[in-house]
């Protein structure tokens, strides 16, 4: 499955722990990550400062289904099903 663009649900419904630029705690699940531009693009695509877990992540019809709706409520559901 190929990224839907303007989608940003990975960059909104997930916690990530490690820093980002001008986040240095990383941020909480629910919370727009502030990379994220206004078209819902990754400002830091591609540099060295794009947390590994972002670079890492793939998008998969499980977690993003068929709409950016649907990818922030199961994005949303597995990091509640995961949350420690």
């Amino acid at each position: 499955m190929k990224c839907r663009e303007g989608c940003g649900a990975c960059c909104i419904a997930p916690s990530i722990s490690s820093p980002i630029p001008g986040m240095p705690q990383g941020k909480p699940a629910g919370e727009r990550c502030v990379q994220l531009s206004v078209e819902n693009l990754c400002n830091i695509f591609g540099q060295a400062e794009r947390p590994a877990v972002c670079s890492a992540f793939s998008a998969d019809a499980e977690v993003c289904g068929s709409s950016s709706e649907e990818a922030i409520r199961l994005l949303g559901w597995w990091e509640q099903m995961t949350a420690a």
